[in-house]
């Protein structure tokens, strides 16, 4: 049966180190298959291919790879090291999963809608959790979890884990109880009265009767 997931090809390698630096001007990026207690595999994938497959996939996606055009085995793109100064791609590891093997993941938590408490009191969304620890099956992992905000009406809402729509075969270890998201109120900047100026102002009037009462004399 062919599968659905999204496929990469990889070469196995046997250049390491700093000798990696003539493979990514080549436009191979240097990776490493692991997982399972198995040896690490060095290999190298095209760079602009995996650039392309991480846009339009989820961390919890399952990508069919294939090695020097062997059978394809499901991985996770575990991590991706990137340069902090030409943000470029310098090495990927590749995390080997087994079908009937529950993993832990950390799944992306994203907000849709619009809080009637941002949009008529003009309050601000605060995204406290930007991701939830799940145990599930491969196969199972969901890309993200949606939280519709239409309910936070005013600011004494709040939505938790526990308020999450999640799937009968997916178990979540975050806190039930860890707050996700609520609408903060406005700030009321308080508006200062010029004590000084007031003052001044008294001490003149003051002055002015004092130099009538003068006159009068």
């Amino acid at each position: 049966m062919s599968s659905s997931r999204p496929t990469l090809a990889a070469e196995s390698r046997e250049v390491l180190g700093k000798k990696v630096a003539a493979l990514r001007r080549a436009g191979r990026l240097p990776a490493v298959v692991f997982g399972h207690g198995k040896p690490s595999v060095p290999v190298t994938v095209d760079s602009h291919d995996f650039e392309l497959l991480r846009r339009r996939i989820a961390g919890s996606t399952l990508v069919d790879l294939s090695v020097d055009g062997k059978k394809a085995h499901p991985v996770l793109i575990h991590d991706v090291q990137v340069s902090p100064v030409t943000r470029k791609m310098l090495h990927a590891e590749l995390f080997l999963v087994k079908m009937t093997e529950e993993i832990t993941m950390d799944i992306p938590v994203v907000t849709t809608g619009e809080a009637p408490a941002v949009r008529d009191h003009g309050g601000t969304l605060l995204h406290l959790v930007e991701s939830v620890k799940v145990k599930a099956l491969p196969a199972n992992l969901p890309e993200r979890f949606e939280v519709p905000v239409e309910s936070l009406v005013d600011f004494e809402g709040s939505i938790h884990v526990r308020d999450l729509a999640v799937p009968a075969d997916v178990t979540v270890l975050t806190d039930p109880d860890e707050m996700i998201v609520r609408v903060q109120a406005p700030r009321v900047e308080a508006v200062e009265v010029p004590v000084e100026a007031e003052g001044a102002e008294g001490a003149a009037v003051e002055a002015e009767g004092a130099e009538s009462a003068a006159d009068e004399s």
